[in-house]
């Protein structure tokens, strides 16, 4: 047993049982215990890679849609450039490199990374050389500037609440005990007005997912957007809506179950672009998958350019990289692109409106 799941089980056993986003938020973000505030969890030693750690061409491309972003928009003299739950900092540092030929973008930048890990932090600190930058607790501490900003693989790790259809009401699945073991039960019913519109493309027993802190996020960047200028990129997995139990652990790169070893695994949930759209204020492109938003960009180009310095095992590296970034059957479409822009700006690089 580990420790967090001893102080869980103590505090069902006081209080009764928790919700799934209750649950999700003491095993990532618990102060002592939590996953992502005792450890680096990436790469082979970790417990999962990101795209960022697969190849550097994923960070310069973003960047570069970025800067092209602000030059569109007229290249403002102060903007505040941002990655939500930055993990080692790979992809910023990627970025940053990728754009210091661009005039005038890195002299105009405030660089942000949103990171609540102390762990994580001196990791970053260590990646992104940048004078002044600043590491701020939440999305609502970043400056009153024009916000570019990347959130990769962030909102898939934000708690989620589970209901599950009961004819027209919902019972919220909890996280309660059987005996000593944490196991999933069901709420009574009750009506939710929020999820009203899911009865008409739900059955008895389905599941939806809604993360308020996900909504929260959103709407928050969204509005700084609209009110402010700047662009958002959103990548991760999931879809248009929400359905179906998404929740999945894994350690060690390999699937484990969510309830077995709390705080010692990652979880995540499969991402409600639909629900994001509609809380932000601002516009948003449509949904488009990494592939294909990667190929706009001129991935392959950039991928022959750099195999031409490259031979033998980092050259099959580099190769398999090309492909995992960008293969329908690997996350080229499990993986999807959403932006924000305000009002009467261009799209994004690789995005349509």
């Amino acid at each position: 047993m580990t420790a967090l799941k001893d102080l869980l089980v103590s505090q069902i056993r006081a209080n009764g049982p928790m919700t799934v986003a209750e649950y999700m938020a003491a095993c990532l973000m618990h102060p002592e215990h939590g996953y992502y505030a005792t450890r680096d969890p990436l790469g082979a030693a970790g417990d999962f890679t990101t795209a960022p750690e697969m190849s550097q061409m994923y960070g310069e491309l973003l960047g570069l849609a970025l800067a092209q972003a602000w030059m569109d928009q007229g290249a403002p003299g102060a903007v505040a450039l941002a990655e939500l739950g930055p993990g080692r900092g790979t992809l910023m540092a990627d970025m940053l490199r990728a754009t210091k030929g661009v005039p005038g973008f890195h002299d105009a930048l405030r660089v942000n990374l949103v990171e609540t890990s102390p762990a994580l932090r001196q990791v970053q600190a260590q990646t992104v050389k940048w004078p002044g930058i600043q590491w701020r607790e939440s999305v609502g501490d970043l400056p009153d500037l024009p916000l570019f900003v990347v959130a990769n693989e962030f909102f898939d790790a934000l708690p989620v609440r589970q209901l599950q259809r009961d004819g027209d009401k919902w019972r919220e699945r909890l996280v309660g005990l059987e005996g000593e073991t944490l196991a999933i039960g069901l709420s009574d019913p009750k009506a939710m007005a929020p999820l009203e519109h899911r009865l008409e493309d739900t059955r008895d027993g389905d599941i939806v997912e809604i993360s308020p802190m996900g909504e929260s996020v959103a709407a928050e960047i969204g509005g700084r957007i609209a009110q402010h200028g700047g662009a958002a990129l959103i990548v991760d997995y999931g879809d248009w809506r929400s359905l179906g139990d998404t929740l999945q652990a894994v350690k060690g790169h390999e699937a484990a179950d969510p309830l077995a070893e709390p705080g010692l695994a990652d979880l995540t949930t499969h991402v409600d672009f639909e629900a994001l759209a509609q809380a932000t204020p601002s516009r948003y492109s449509r949904l488009t998958p990494q592939g294909v938003f990667l190929e706009r960009l001129g991935i392959t180009a950039r991928a022959q350019a750099l195999a031409q310095r490259m031979e033998g095992d980092a050259l099959e590296t580099h190769i398999a990289a090309h492909r995992r970034l960008t293969h329908p059957h690997e996350m080229g479409t499990l993986f999807k692109v959403m932006s924000f822009t305000p009002d009467g700006a261009a799209p994004l690089p690789g995005l349509d409106t």
